[in-house]
């Protein structure tokens, strides 16, 4: 399965580099789009929750991997976790595990996701050689 990831943005960033921030505060509602933006074309579908309450804090994403599996993902200082099993779902007593990155959170829930990243990384890497030639 190929993937023509068309932005010439890099595929990896830094969570901090792309933080929004007011005062000394990271504004999560706006990380959590730039999260979104960042790995849409590795995904089946993804988007910031219009129906959780999201504050400065935290953020909420839904997420539905391309095998079909839906998640609720919460944003916050701490990183990224799974807090339910379907779309604008949030499990109270969800323990778990917090990711640094979006890449690794998604690395863990979608053997797709790993593909459709991977075939993204080498046809930017053959468009730099072609380039280069």
């Amino acid at each position: 399965m190929e993937i023509d990831c068309q932005s010439e943005e890099p595929l990896v960033s830094s969570f901090d580099e792309d933080c929004a921030e007011l005062g000394n505060v990271k504004d999560m509602g706006l990380e959590a789009e730039a999260v979104v933006n960042d790995v849409l074309f590795a995904v089946a579908e993804m988007h910031v929750s219009k129906s959780l309450n999201s504050a400065s804090d935290v953020a909420y994403i839904n997420v539905e991997t391309r095998e079909g599996n839906r998640y609720c993902v919460e944003l916050s200082e701490a990183g990224l976790r799974v807090v339910g099993y379907a779309f604008n779902q949030v499990d109270e007593d969800s323990s778990t595990q917090y990711h640094e990155t979006v890449y690794s959170l998604l690395d863990s829930l979608s053997p797709g996701y790993r593909e459709a990243f991977g075939n993204a990384l080498l046809q930017r890497l053959e468009r730099l050689k072609q380039n280069g030639e």
